[in-house]
């Protein structure tokens, strides 16, 4: 069975779309994306062009776009081209030239999909051309720098609206097709250097492993399949674990410490920890975090998510929202709205019957309030005079008593008039401020979420 035949049945197979459905073929003007456009368009499917220019290689880029603008002109195909200043992004994100390259290549492409999706109403899929020798390639790149199982299953066939339709084929069997069918393309010299990580796994270390051992790439095809499949049965085992010791609460997570060590395994601390972009190097970290004071916490390095150690549990908390939020409120005014809901007031003749005891609720003596009010997030060195005591006492130190957590304390906001604090809010009023027999007018103060 040629190349062609091949192709078409194993996208039979796979199902991987539809005749109708309309493809982006990310095409560089290489030998693999020319074989894969050719092959497409050979089988009938319905496809348009995209073409990066990362502007790398001075005018052998130019060259490069040029050579596919005119193939789209020859064969009548749509082409969408975007020029990335790669080196910026590169500097500006701390990335590889490698990784920059492909988040914004990856990023286009996703968003050219949306658009020629709602524009055309048809189901989009990115096809791209990575070939079986890529997937070697990587295999070896993660095993050497340092993986979990997921790293040695190798790229993906599929990945939501991202295909590799050439992924089981070799460059050898690409090569032929293209020279049987004298189908031009254009060489990107740097894939000639080794100074990019792939190209030395490429071009210096498989082929002198193949000195010894002949049958490497297609073994270490069959391994990927092998990891493939392992893979598919620890994720089946390890879903039920995390399910019984990790519990979603609002916008965070809670990790029994118990539960998580009695396992004693560090597959199971990534598992758990890497959704949220934390690294594998990390997982020594959270063994250590378990031994450490409650309120210690590591920081995940791309998403900065938190791994906090509260008494005993973890709690994977969203990034910390640093706000300099400071409502200013008027007398007459009956309602503010802030970030964590809104704040309603209203002035009533006092009647001595008994006061609310909802902790969302404040009820203040009147004729001690000053405005303008003031409503802000706490900061250390606050204090107030807790109702019931005369003597003054910090937040922060009434807070550890509430026994909150770090991120519960984070969104904590205190009411003030005249630079005294008289309510924190959902919690407290200052004794300063509480009604008493001479109380003629009270101002309640009421919380909604």
């Amino acid at each position: 069975m040629d190349l062609l035949q091949a192709f078409k049945a194993h996208i039979e197979q796979h199902l991987f779309f539809k005749v109708d459905d309309l493809l982006i073929l990310a095409v560089s003007g290489g030998v693999d994306s020319m074989v894969l456009a050719s092959l497409c368009h050979t089988c009938g499917y319905r496809f348009v062009l995209a073409h990066c220019n990362f502007q790398l290689r001075g005018e052998e880029s130019t060259r490069d776009q040029l050579f596919v603008e005119q193939y789209a002109k020859a064969s009548g195909l749509s082409l969408y081209v975007k020029t990335f200043d790669t080196k910026a992004y590169k500097t500006e994100n701390k990335l590889s030239t490698q990784e920059a390259a492909r988040n914004l290549r990856y990023t286009w492409l996703k968003n050219l999909a949306e658009q020629l999706e709602n524009a055309r109403n048809a189901k989009t899929y990115i096809l791209t051309a990575h070939h079986a020798d890529d997937q070697t390639e990587t295999l070896m790149m993660n095993f050497f720098r340092g993986t979990g199982l997921n790293g040695l299953t190798g790229i993906p066939e599929k990945n939501e609206r991202i295909i590799r339709p050439l992924l089981t084929f070799t460059k050898k069997s690409i090569l032929e097709f293209a020279n049987q069918h004298r189908i031009e393309s254009v060489e990107d010299s740097s894939n000639l250097s080794s100074d990019y990580t792939r190209n030395f796994f490429r071009n210096d270390i498989i082929p002198l492993i193949e000195k010894v051992y002949p049958a490497v790439r297609q073994n270490l095809a069959e391994n990927i399949t092998r990891f493939q499949e392992t893979n598919l049965l620890y994720q089946i085992a390890i879903k039920p674990i995390l399910k019984k010791i990790i519990h979603e609460k609002g916008n965070e997570y809670h990790i029994s410490i118990k539960a998580l060590f009695k396992y004693n395994n560090g597959a199971l601390i990534y598992e758990l920890i890497h959704p949220f972009g934390f690294t594998e190097g990390q997982i020594d970290s959270v063994k250590k975090l378990k031994h450490a004071n409650s309120g210690s916490y590591l920081v995940a390095p791309n998403t900065f998510f938190r791994c906090i150690k509260n008494r005993d549990h973890f709690v994977i908390a969203p990034p910390l929202q640093i706000t300099s939020e400071i409502i200013t409120i008027q007398a007459g005014e009956k309602s503010v709205k802030y970030s964590a809901g809104m704040i309603t007031m209203e002035e009533q003749l006092y009647s001595g019957t008994p006061l609310s005891s909802s902790s969302g609720i404040a009820m203040l003596d009147a004729k001690n309030i000053r405005y303008p009010l003031i409503l802000r997030k706490w900061k250390e060195g606050d204090y107030f005079y807790p109702l019931g005591m005369s003597k003054k006492k910090k937040i922060a130190r009434f807070l550890i008593d509430q026994k909150l957590s770090a991120t519960e304390k984070e969104n904590i906001w205190i009411l003030e008039s005249d630079s005294r604090i008289i309510w924190l809010v959902g919690y407290r009023i200052d004794d300063r401020f509480k009604v008493c027999k001479s109380t003629e007018k009270i101002l309640k103060i009421e919380r909604r979420v």
